[in-house]
């Protein structure tokens, strides 16, 4: 029982062929498709959801160049304020250094164990009374970046959410 196979009803199928190397390459079969008309009512869906994909796609284009944006603010924000209060460190970094030097120099001058004492106890209240306020000056501008750093996202509501394309 063996039928007969005509070439018209043998679908094309590729060969499998050996690369130089010893291994198949296998190929997917061609199959013809039959040709025939679209009905309108498929057609006209097909169109609206090529409508649809096209506004979807203009959407997403919108919201990614406003997320774009809102990135390049907030990092304009946050690089500004990272130069901002790196520049404050640096500046209380030389105040504090030219009190230590003052401070020794102060020392070279000092005769007694009780100037000694009194001088250290008057400088080391200077420096606590500095370091508070340099500590109040860092935590204010820190605080100052980062709410502006916040205030970008309020455009967007309470909380930064995607919103649906669909």
């Amino acid at each position: 029982m063996t039928e007969a196979t005509t070439g018209a009803n043998k679908p094309n199928t590729a060969k499998h062929t050996a690369s130089s190397f010893g291994v198949h390459n296998y190929e997917m079969p061609n199959f013809d498709l039959p040709k025939m008309e679209m009905p309108d009512a498929f057609r006209e869906i097909a169109e609206k959801g090529a409508a649809q994909t096209k506004d979807n796609y203009e959407k997403i284009q919108a919201a990614t160049v406003e997320a774009t944006e809102l990135l390049k603010d907030t990092y304009t924000t946050a690089a500004k304020g990272a130069t901002d209060y790196n520049l404050k460190v640096i500046e209380i970094a030389r105040t504090n250094t030219n009190a230590a030097f003052d401070y020794a120099y102060e020392l070279l001058a000092v005769k007694s164990p009780s100037k000694f004492i009194e001088l250290s106890t008057a400088h080391a209240r200077k420096q606590f009374e500095a370091m508070t306020a340099q500590t109040k000056e860092l935590t204010e501008l820190a605080q100052k970046v980062t709410t502006e750093i916040a205030a970008k996202d309020w455009r967007y509501g309470d909380t930064m959410e995607f919103h649906k394309v669909v």
